[in-house]
């Protein structure tokens, strides 16, 4: 009877240390970066009747996984949060249509969350630079739409880069395009989202 108990426990131990080393190359090869607000920067650029106009993300936060072990990288997990009170376009007044109009009181962040990579490919052959398009969920203003967002992915050794752009149409998201000075200068519905952010 003892054998056996202690040929069980060794047989567990053995398993355990498996399991254990198994493991290890995974958690080694996954390396997580998180969005570094410092740096960078977010930018919403859009057309009114009167001029243009653009507003910066003061708030953003976010984090990506990558493995980084093969022939080309692997994204695991990408999830990017604007908080929607933090754009601000140098004018109050314009602020205020904004937040009335992604009604932030009640929805407050801008959230991006990574589905599926659709592609990715080298820029150059030597380069440490890829064209990413991925696919994921973007919801503003509590509607959500399945979207492609193309970008730049740049690896470098303690940090990672996300360049790209996006054009979208408020009213995809039930977004009435914002009026000023009793509706005389009205929004137009396609803006574009410029991001230029530092992942560390």
């Amino acid at each position: 009877m003892q054998y056996h108990t202690t040929h069980r426990q060794s047989l567990l131990k053995a398993a355990i240390l498996w399991i254990t080393f198994a493991l290890v190359p995974l958690s080694l090869s996954a390396q997580n970066f998180k969005l570094n607000n410092g740096e960078g920067e977010v930018m919403v650029t859009g057309t009114s009747t009167l001029h243009d106009w653009e507003e910066v993300a003061e708030q953003k936060s976010g984090s990506i996984t990558l493995d980084n072990t093969g022939e080309l990288p692997k994204i695991n997990s990408l999830k990017f949060t604007v908080e929607a009170e933090s754009l601000k376009s140098g004018k109050g007044a314009m602020d205020k249509n904004t937040y009335k109009a992604l009604e932030t009181k009640k929805y407050k962040q801008i959230v991006f969350e990574l589905k599926s990579v659709k592609s990715i490919s080298p820029i150059t052959a030597t380069s440490d630079r890829y064209r990413v398009v991925a696919t994921g969920n973007l919801t503003i203003a509590g509607s959500t739409n399945t979207i492609d967002l193309p970008f730049n992915l740049t690896i470098k050794e303690d940090k990672v880069l996300l360049e790209g752009k996006k054009p979208l149409k408020m009213t995809d998201y039930n977004i009435e395009p914002p009026k000023a000075l009793l509706g005389t200068i009205t929004t137009g519905d396609e803006i574009e989202v410029l991001f230029n952010t530092v992942w560390k």
